[in-house]
């Protein structure tokens, strides 16, 4: 394959050019690094999100023969239709693969469009800077909402970050409104919510100290995510489960191992482990190009 573009969406857009499984050149990102909009994307219309992820594609490929594009974008995406998307609500039944293939079909470039959800991104591009791209790779992207991403992709919709992990009628803090979510508990958002008198970081910090309510509920937290690592583990197998995003500092993998051991009892399913890696749009970015080189390649 040549060169191809890779596109994450989340509280920003970052677009990168990639050849061989790596990054070429710059990151263009919108808004610019150091902005003090984060939330510009939250209440920016579906179309002006079309419009600016082209404007960027377009600055990128400074007129180069592209032979794929491939957008990571938040929520439920099947076919290029947003079917869902919790974070960026303005968005839902967006057709946002025949949008941006209209757009640069009128520029004149007209490179097949591969849409995907930003975790499956972030997983493909794991296995593409890694060389595992023949093996399962998995990961959990802890942000203002939780992603969960799996390579190669299945089929279905890969909402892990929605995994049912309590029957607490009162855990009612999940982006999409539903009870019992991994979301609900790790979301940043949803933890702002709980703890109206705490920033999530001040939570940590206070279990550090002692708190007793910070530390049931980092408890909870690292609980929820090693019964949803557990539920993925009983229906795909043990493995590596990479962890990533703004809220992965917070994660202690000795304890989600422990719990992780507490709920997989059956033999042939132990032996799982948790990596933190470093947050960068980069493995995202690429994983996006990848993802639509094999999906160019596959018609």
């Amino acid at each position: 394959m040549g060169q191809s573009i890779g596109v994450l969406v989340t509280e920003h857009i970052a677009v990168g050019l990639v050849k061989d499984n790596q990054l070429i050149g710059s990151i263009r990102l919108f808004p610019e690094s150091g902005s003090n909009t984060p939330d510009i994307l939250g209440g920016m219309p579906a179309g002006e999100i079309v419009e600016r992820i082209g404007h960027e594609i377009e600055h990128v490929s400074q007129g180069q023969h592209i032979e794929a594009i491939g957008v990571g974008f938040p929520g439920i995406n099947r076919h290029g239709l947003v079917e869902e998307s919790p974070n960026l609500k303005q968005t839902k039944g967006l057709n946002l693969g025949e949008a941006l293939a209209s757009v640069f079909s009128d520029k004149g470039t007209p490179a097949p469009v591969h849409i995907l959800n930003d975790a499956a991104a972030l997983a493909a591009g794991i296995a593409a800077t890694r060389g595992q791209l023949d093996k399962l790779v998995r990961a959990w992207f802890l942000g203002v909402g939780i992603g969960s991403g799996r390579y190669p992709a299945a089929d279905g919709f890969s909402e892990g970050g929605h995994s049912v992990v309590t029957l607490d009628p009162k855990e009612q803090f999940c982006g999409c409104g539903g009870v019992g979510h991994l979301e609900g508990i790790m979301g940043h958002r949803a933890m702002r919510l709980r703890f109206l008198d705490l920033e999530p970081e001040e939570v940590f910090d206070g279990a550090r100290s002692g708190d007793a309510r910070c530390s049931d509920f980092v408890k909870l937290w690292h609980r929820a995510l090693a019964a949803a690592t557990a539920t993925s583990v009983h229906l795909d197998g043990p493995g590596k489960f990479f962890i990533s995003g703004p809220n992965a500092r917070f994660v202690q993998t000795g304890l989600l191992d422990s719990y992780l051991n507490e709920m997989v009892k059956m033999s042939p399913l132990q032996g799982s482990a948790f990596e933190v890696i470093p947050t960068s749009d980069v493995t995202a970015i690429i994983g996006a190009a990848v993802s639509a080189e094999h999906a160019a390649s596959a018609h």
